[in-house]
């Protein structure tokens, strides 16, 4: 603590730095738990006959946030793996990575270093149907690339490692950049895949759409079933949960320590204040009484003996020696309670 009881500038910026990430992890808990409920809250339908009568007796025909399961089939053409064959999917992302050792200069240590060079999405209008044909009900699935999580299988992937010449090997040590190589990825939402779909679903005239709500809830493209959706967002609400109360019981640990310590200064001031007070009304005291004159220079702890020491720093002449003696270590002043670092005699003529 500095002086006037005040938190030193590093417990303060602690103080601060703890509440601004309690409250930081707070607000992604709330976030995750808000979706976690809507999740939960969700409707679920079935995608068989009775389908369509459920949207017609909804309110505008739409169920704002609903649950459906089904298997991805193309509408129109599907997208062919450019290297794997026989493999036919909807939605198809082509990745370049970049992979390279970058020289950390202040921990002097290589790190890992990811960057996207290039990718691509190319997309198809997909359905979902039922696992087993035959009730003829269809959900067009609308902006798949908007789903906070789609489900893309890796088809495939390769890493084409740099080669380098010696020349090149001393030109990267030099400007701290170590190319490793690029990895090639394929991924796609193949056709037949089981999905789970979470979002808004309309009949919009004879078509029965599932696009991303508009009460910001999160829209899902999932491989996942309902259940393991779910508690995998309930898994991320306990972590952010556990995270919050950890740096919250830290920052009332910081906070209870800066308060204890300004309690602890101001009860000793004041205990300073009323010693000050008692030795002025002693002082009163010897004055008014017979001989006072000779008592005033009286030593203010035997108040028998004459004062006969300057304490330094301070300069008080309160004492005689027998009594400075008798001071406990650290020795201070009865006055102010500074510390004695000197005492000078005190000879009267």
């Amino acid at each position: 603590m500095e002086g006037g009881g005040r938190p030193s500038a590093a417990q303060a910026v602690l103080l601060a730095a703890s509440t601004a990430i309690t409250a930081l992890f707070y607000s992604v808990y709330r976030q995750k738990a808000r979706v976690a409920r809507g999740l939960e809250g969700a409707k679920k339908v079935r995608l068989d006959g009775d389908l369509r009568a459920v949207l017609l007796e909804a309110p505008g025909r739409c169920v704002p946030y609903a649950v459906i399961e089904g298997v991805v089939r193309s509408v129109k053409e599907t997208l062919s793996s450019q290297f794997v064959e026989n493999c036919k999917g909807v939605v198809q992302r082509l990745t370049l990575q970049e992979h390279k050792m970058v020289w950390n200069r202040t921990t002097h240590l290589w790190n890992d270093y990811e960057k996207i060079i290039h990718q691509r999405t190319n997309t198809t209008p997909f359905d979902l149907v039922p696992a087993q044909d035959g009730a003829g009900v269809t959900v067009r699935v609308m902006k798949p690339l908007d789903a906070a999580e789609l489900s893309l299988e890796t088809v495939y992937e390769k890493f084409h490692p740099s080669v380098q010449s010696f020349t090149d090997v001393i030109g990267h040590y030099i400007s701290g950049e170590r190319p490793k190589g690029i990895q090639e990825t394929e991924q796609m939402l193949k056709v037949g895949t089981a999905l789970t779909g979470v979002g808004e679903l309309v009949l919009d005239n004879a078509t029965i759409k599932l696009q991303p709500p508009k009460q910001g809830m999160p829209y899902y493209l999932s491989s996942l079933d309902f259940e393991s959706l779910l508690q995998k967002q309930e898994s991320s609400v306990r972590f952010w949960k556990i995270l919050t109360v950890i740096f919250g019981f830290a920052t009332c640990a910081v906070l209870f320590f800066l308060l204890r310590k300004q309690y602890r200064h101001h009860r000793e001031r004041q205990h300073l204040r009323q010693m000050q007070e008692e030795f002025r009304q002693a002082q009163e005291r010897l004055m008014n009484t017979e001989g006072g004159e000779i008592l005033k220079n009286a030593c203010v702890v035997c108040l028998s003996s004459t004062k006969s020491c300057v304490f330094l720093e301070c300069g008080h002449v309160c004492s005689c020696h027998e009594c400075y003696q008798a001071l406990p270590e650290p020795k201070k002043c009865p006055i102010c309670r500074q510390g004695i670092t000197r005492v000078v005699p005190l000879y009267n003529s």
